[in-house]
């Protein structure tokens, strides 16, 4: 059953050259959406992961940015917003974009993709793309620290943490006038206040006004952004070696950003944001900060305070990790980003635990299909119910369970649950998967 609707997702959610992330609520394509949807295609048909992945980079900008969302131009501009009209901005290759970013989990997405099927064309195509991404980040957006920042809360993926509280209450929200979208399809009470989403327009409006290229009022090193940083460089290692060129730079990159982030970012007990513009480290308690254990170089006494932190806060070994700990003020078991469990987070804190505590990834992966099976493939989860909240067929939800089930297995999902139906096969014949992406 698991298996079967996670291919259902993906086949329905296809759009010729990417996935989107839901028919309803996001209809275009989202940047770090596709890189999680790849790494799940990649078990399925890795031409089809390496055609999603190649068709995010065909919108990447000239400074080397990839925006947080590619705007289909057969939807209509009513159906989203911020749709492209707010945005007011083009890639060189003619699409419609936002002018923000997501955290870099691409080149990882890449490195799975490459490791489902070994591919050294496509690794020479798109290794220049996840360079000039990261050379983007370094030139835009890195502190005196040796961080990178975000400037909206959207470019963290996870908009709505009550970890971004404090630095947005120094944003005062304009008269923007905006409608949002979201509510005709999933209710208020799992999605942002109005007051939040009014400073949430206010700084995008600000920031495209600058151009793109201004910070603003929000200005914050995120733990989980530095951690796919510092893993980008680690895999554009690997891959420069499978390539035939220098790894070395790459390594002492992600060696210097790890040991920034444990400097500046790591409070003894987790990561934490720093606020850029007051200097200080945000007390929150966003499992964002449990996101540095997929860094190779991470220090073994940090990796097992942090460990130590996600038995303690975050009940690490019930099953599936709430967003936000629950013992925390601001947290929300139903409230995006405020609490709920989410399959992406979730499978990047198993990432880390694989190889350092296995006793602990087995149960993280059992508690993300165990979510599934008891409430299909949604696009977040109560971490306590294991109910079901925002959109329904949820396309990274699908693609992760699919690759969990690939490594993990589905031993410990109630039997119920394990009911396939058919092999765990690619999309029909993957002949029919076109092989055009913008170049």
């Amino acid at each position: 059953m698991i298996l079967r609707d996670a291919v259902r997702v993906l086949v329905n959610n296809w759009d010729g050259g990417y996935t989107v992330p839901s028919r309803r609520l996001y209809p275009h394509q989202w940047s770090w959406d596709s890189a999680f949807i790849a790494i799940g295609n990649a078990r399925l048909s890795p031409r089809r992961a390496r055609t999603e992945l190649l068709s995010l980079f065909g919108a990447q900008w000239r400074d080397g940015r990839v925006p947080h969302i590619v705007f289909n131009p057969k939807v209509a501009e009513a159906a989203y917003f911020p749709g492209p009209r707010f945005w007011g901005v083009h890639a060189p290759s003619g699409s419609a974009t936002s002018g923000i970013v997501q955290p870099p989990v691409h080149a990882l997405a890449v490195w799975k993709t490459y490791q489902a099927e070994p591919d050294v064309a496509f690794l020479r195509r798109i290794h220049p793309r996840l360079v000039a991404q990261q050379e983007f980040l370094r030139a835009a957006r890195r502190s005196a620290k040796g961080l990178i920042s975000i400037v909206h809360p959207w470019e963290s993926g996870m908009d709505n943490s009550p970890a971004w509280d404090e630095p947005l209450r120094a944003v005062e929200p304009g008269g923007t006038g905006f409608v949002r979208k979201d509510l005709d399809t999933v209710s208020s009470a799992e999605r942002p206040t109005d007051r939040d989403y009014e400073r949430y327009v206010t700084l995008a409006l600000a920031y495209r006004d600058s151009g793109y290229q201004r910070h603003g009022q929000f200005q914050v090193e995120d733990p989980l952004f530095n951690a796919a940083y510092a893993l980008a460089e680690h895999i554009l290692a690997l891959i420069a070696r499978e390539i035939g060129l220098d790894p070395g730079p790459h390594e002492r990159e992600a060696e210097a950003t790890t040991e920034a982030m444990v400097d500046h970012l790591f409070d003894g007990a987790l990561f934490q944001p720093r606020d850029v513009r007051t200097g200080r480290l945000i007390s929150s308690a966003s499992a964002a900060g449990l996101t540095p254990l997929l860094l190779p170089e991470l220090p073994g006494k940090v990796a097992d305070a942090l460990i130590d932190t996600a038995l303690d806060r975050f009940a690490l070994k019930d099953g599936v990790l709430p967003s936000y700990a629950p013992s925390a003020p601001g947290f929300d078991a139903a409230r995006y980003w405020r609490g709920p469990s989410w399959i992406n987070l979730d499978w990047l804190v198993w990432q880390g635990l694989k190889d350092r505590r296995p006793e602990l990834a087995g149960p993280l992966a059992n508690g993300m299909l165990c979510a599934a099976a008891r409430s299909g493939l949604r696009e977040y989860f109560d971490p306590f119910t294991l109910s079901g909240h925002g959109s329904r067929d949820f396309s990274w939800s699908a693609a992760l369970v699919l690759d969990v089930v690939a490594e993990h297995g589905l031993n410990g999902v109630p039997a119920a649950g394990r009911q396939i139906g058919h092999e765990l096969r690619c999309f029909g014949e993957t002949g029919d998967i076109g092989d055009h992406v913008p170049a």
